[in-house]
């Protein structure tokens, strides 16, 4: 042995560093074990260890496989050195797999499975592996012989003998003679059940595909049915007792550890209903009760072991129904739920580390595949694959997806399985997850050939083949959708008008033939404008098939795209700015009401693009911009269009921001507190009525007074527009108080302020393309018998002699909102005394108030409404608690500052501070509040027209659902969740407005 020098390296030393090994002393220190000294300068040796996945590992492996094996270790690395095969196949598993290494160890003799190098060996079928496995007696060795054939399935993959897909069929067949070798077990130990029934086992999943991992749970189904002459309970009994002792020879602990566990889990009712069931209990399941995803389970379904004839009559029974699924009712919301379930249900922790469950992985490649076979699966029996791979071929075959977009996504799909088998081989343990470690990443880019810097190299293509899956996801639905309607390459095949309708009917298209007719309208010619829509299209159509009304979406977008498609700014901002699509799409398939508004005005999807562009702007700027408008117009029409017409735009913007919020994004998520949205809709909606009416006053002002009106002027926000809790179909609620100004007699001011409130409303209510702003001053004293217009005196007069308990109700509303400011002042300082009285109420006043609120409840409910389902005038509606939370303030308000505000939930969460209601039952009143209010909002975007119940129309309903975080085929629990919110928020009120 050389002594090295002090201070200098060895020439070992360096050699081990050239040949990749990280911890050059520790190798060098095994080199020098006795077992190795015999060959630990032979250049042949590090030149084989430096070509694997980890050199470190693999001679760690190898000194602990030399030693177990005694005096017959100098054999074992002649053999070594001098059969090339053998010496890739051993340290290939070594270097990869820290598990096999401690097989190997136990069972030193096991190398030799490694020897055998010819022509049958290199793809091995079931009845190879049956061969493997057949000295075993008991589920130990069971287990040990699985392994040597797995250590063989393991070195033809390291060594590259076989590729991703090959070695998934190998250890899928490997599985297959397991569950086969455990089911004869079952039977030697209990001969008596299994003369009693036949039994089948039907693999699914990726056993059942043929694509299975390294460490995977198996999953399976078993079909029994009585032997001859025997009874079926008995036999059924029977089958269940062999079908667990088979579950549990594969899946209990041993010294030998497990093999994988067996997972029946998939069977009709899950692990509810009975282990083992006979064909026709199958049936009789699928027909009545199987999900859709019990369908798309079954695509992968194969008889593995057990009686073949059982086996093949379960696949020939199943197989009509899964290609029969595409045909049932609730197909397409099945199918969205499905793959938000599996998103939803990652650990923020794991989601960029996932590399099948996560954005771009593995189960979005399978998840496509899988549907577009059962949509055109029913037609095209070419389809009829459990795997993966198979089916995307056929499918690119058949033209149901493009050529290229199929290579890629092919690419990928290999590459990222190719990871989770190197990242599973190395401990045998089921995982997804990349691992974080640098040494771990450095073994597996190594072992993928990526060798200048495998981590750095490991990270940039594992993000590269996730970006491509992520993109091409939608494109694989998408994509032939337009081809079928394009002038293709010569040699493409498209796919047909039929084939496109099924594909937009299962995605949950009403129309398809309308569907096809816009994408061809949109999607054909030369243009710029079509090649930009042609790249836009697949990801727009995979947005609409998310909303309740992907039709509406698409007519909106042509809608849309007729009108600015000439424009350049307009493809631009959809190409370049990657928020602006997805924000267009969910607008355009949200409802009614915000697409109204943008076509009216298209260039409003500028909004969309903007950075600020979703946030309201509020009054300080709104304001300013309509005054200056209007100072500028030649009239008073003029001068309201221009103020409409930005009432307009803020109305979209405020609804784009509502409905983007309420959805969220690929980018950003949905809001989590409908309070928040609420109050921004409430607050937004307000500045923008206000801003309009400030202009609509200017513009009549002027019209015929010029700048000075003879008299003072303001307008008193009343109901909901005091309160700033506009909705976006609700009237503007109004009180008109005046002021003559010195020296103008007082009939001729209240004619002039009479003009200008006749002016103010026909401005704002002549009919155009913009939405009227109705003014309702139905609130004023004396209701619609008194005048419209008061000066502050007669208001004055008017509440200290004949005001009413309902008028200081409703004054708890009251804010100026337009006209003279210190006007709107003193008109508040005269109400503050009769809305918050000084000693409160007393019993008198309060019976009245309960009595008009209970008078209201049994005559103003629309004859036949569900007083269940009315948001407004309902149980724990809106009436409900506003009246609850004014009684308070009406009793409280004088000595409690912060119930004097207009806002409602402001006013209860001021009584909760003050001890006035206990904080359980705010709560509750908050929540039904703010769900009746994003009902009533969800209502009139959806529809476009205002309502306080739920739409009847499903669709409707679905969409408001959508609106609320309901997924699909949630509308029935979102209308309960309602009744039992409502419910709640009712006993409050019992308690505290009728009972308190």
């Amino acid at each position: 042995m050389t002594v090295p020098v002090p201070g200098r390296r060895s020439s070992t030393f360096t050699r081990l560093l050239r040949h990749g090994f990280t911890d050059p002393s520790a190798a060098e220190r095994l080199l020098d074990q006795p077992v190795l000294s015999a060959v630990r300068g032979d250049p042949v040796l590090l030149d084989a260890l430096g070509a694997t996945a980890d050199p470190d590992l693999a001679l760690r492996g190898l000194v602990r496989l030399a030693e177990a094996q005694g005096d017959d270790g100098r054999q074992l690395l002649g053999t070594v050195l001098s059969a090339k095969p053998l010496r890739d196949r051993l340290l290939g598993v070594l270097g990869a797999s820290e598990a096999l290494a401690d097989h190997l160890a136990r069972h030193p003799r096991d190398w030799e499975a490694l020897v055998t190098y010819e022509s049958t060996d290199l793809h091995p079928g079931v009845a190879d592996f049956e061969r493997g496995l057949a000295g075993a007696t008991d589920p130990v060795s069971l287990r040990v012989a699985y392994r040597r054939c797995l250590l063989a399935i393991a070195a033809r993959d390291v060594c590259g003998t076989t590729d991703v897909a090959e070695t998934a069929a190998e250890l899928a067949d490997l599985a297959t003679a397991t569950l086969r070798k455990a089911l004869a077990m079952a039977g030697a130990a209990a001969p008596e059940d299994a003369a009693l029934c036949r039994l089948a086992v039907i693999a699914m999943g990726k056993c059942g595909g043929n694509e299975l991992n390294y460490v995977s749970d198996v999953d399976v189904i078993f079909v029994a049915e009585p032997a001859d002459g025997a009874d079926e309970g008995k036999a059924m009994q029977a089958a269940t007792r062999l079908a667990s002792h088979l579950m549990r020879i594969c899946s209990e602990q041993t010294v030998e550890g497990t093999i994988w566990p067996v997972d029946a889990n998939l069977r009709p009712e899950g692990r509810n209903g009975p282990l083992v069931r006979t064909l026709s209990s199958h049936l009789a399941y699928y027909q009545r009760w199987a999900k859709t995803w019990e369908f798309q389970a079954l695509l992968k379904a194969r008889p593995v072991a057990g009686d073949a004839r059982l086996g093949a009559a379960y696949i020939d029974a199943v197989s009509p129904l899964v290609w029969q699924a595409a045909e049932r009712e609730n197909f397409v919301a099945d199918v969205q739920k499905m793959r938000r379930r599996v998103v939803d249900n990652i650990p923020v922790a794991h989601v960029d580390r996932e590399l099948k469950l996560g954005p771009g992985g593995l189960r979005d490649v399978e998840f496509a595949v899988q549907l577009l076979q059962l949509v055109h699966g029913r037609s095209d029996a070419t389809l009829h694959s459990g795997s993966t791979l198979e089916a995307l071929k056929a499918l690119a075959a058949g033209g149901y997806v493009g050529r290229a977009d199929a290579a890629q996504m092919d690419e990928a799909y290999r590459f990222l399985r190719e990871m989770e088998h190197r990242i599973q081989l190395f401990r045998l343990r089921r995982t997804h997850l990349v691992p974080e470690g640098e040494e771990d990443q450095r073994r597996l880019g190594r072992s993928l050939g990526l060798r200048t810097d495998p981590v750095v190299e490991l990270n940039r293509e594992w993000k590269r083949h996730a970006a491509v899956v992520r993109r091409l996801h939608e494109k694989l639905f998408y994509r032939p959708l337009l081809d079928a309607v394009a002038q293709l390459a010569p040699g493409e095949i498209r796919l047909s008008a039929k084939a496109a309708g099924q594909r937009l009917e299962a995605l949950g298209y009403a129309d398809p033939v309308s569907a096809l007719r816009h994408l061809e309208a949109l999607s054909s010619g030369v243009t710029r404008k079509a090649a930009i829509q042609r790249t836009l299209l697949p990801v727009l159509l995979g947005w609409f098939a998310d909303s309740a009304d992907p039709d509406a979406g698409l007519l909106g977008f042509r809608k849309v795209s007729d009108a600015l498609g000439k424009t350049p700014w307009y493809l631009r901002l959809l190409r370049d700015e990657g928020a602006a699509a997805e924000n267009l799409a969910r607008v355009l398939s949200a409802g009614r009401l915000a697409p109204d508004l943008l076509l009216r005005a298209p260039e409003a999807v500028a909004i969309l693009g903007a950075p600020e562009g979703l946030r309201p702007r509020g009054r300080d700027h709104l304001e300013p911009e309509i005054l200056a408008a209007v100072g500028r117009a030649e009239d008073a029409e003029l001068a309201v269009a221009v103020a409409r017409g930005v009432r307009r735009r803020e109305l979209f913007r405020t609804a784009a921001a509502d409905i983007i919020g309420s959805y969220g994004t690929e980018d950003s998520p949905a809001e989590a507190d409908p309070g928040a949205l609420v109050d921004r809709v409430g607050q937004a909606v307000t500045d923008l009525n206000a801003a309009t009416v400030a202009g609509a006053l200017r513009a009549a002002v002027r019209e015929q007074w010029g700048d000075t009106l003879p008299t003072r002027f303001a307008v008193i926000g009343m109901g909901r527009f005091g309160g700033h809790e506009l909705g976006y179909g609700s009237d503007a609620d109004v009180l008109f108080v005046h002021e003559p100004r010195e020296g103008v007699d007082e009939q001729e001011a209240t004619r002039a302020a009479n003009a200008v409130v006749a002016e103010m409303r026909r401005l704002l209510q002549i009919p155009t393309a913009d939405p009227p702003l109705i003014i309702d001053a139905d609130l004023r004293p004396e209701g619609k018998s008194g005048p419209l217009v008061r000066t502050l005196k007669s208001y004055a007069a008017y509440y200290r002699r004949w005001s009413l308990g309902w008028e200081s109700q409703a004054l708890l509303r009251a804010e100026p909102m337009a006209g003279d400011q210190d006007l709107g002042r003193r008109f508040i300082a005269l109400i503050d005394p009769l809305r918050y009285p000084e000693q409160g109420l007393d019993e008198a006043a309060v019976r009245e108030i309960r009595r008009l609120k209970a008078r209201m409840e049994t005559e103003r409910l629309p004859r036949g409404a569900d007083p269940a389902l009315h948001t407004k005038l309902g149980r724990g509606g809106l009436s409900d608690v506003e009246w609850t939370v004014q009684l308070l303030q009406m009793r409280h308000g004088h000595t409690v500052p912060g119930l004097r505000t207009t806002r409602t939930r402001r006013a209860l969460a001021a009584a909760r501070d003050a001890g006035l209601i206990g904080e359980r039952d705010a709560r509750t009143l908050d929540e039904a509040w703010v769900l009746a209010t994003r009902v009533r909002n969800g209502v009139m975007l959806v529809r476009g027209r205002a309502g306080d119940t739920f739409p009847s129309d499903a669709r409707e309903l679905a969409a408001v659902g959508r609106y609320l975080g309901y997924g699909p085929g949630h509308a029935g629990e979102m209308v309960e969740d309602y009744r039992r919110t409502t419910r709640r928020a009712r006993a409050v009120v019992e308690e505290l407005f009728y009972g308190g």
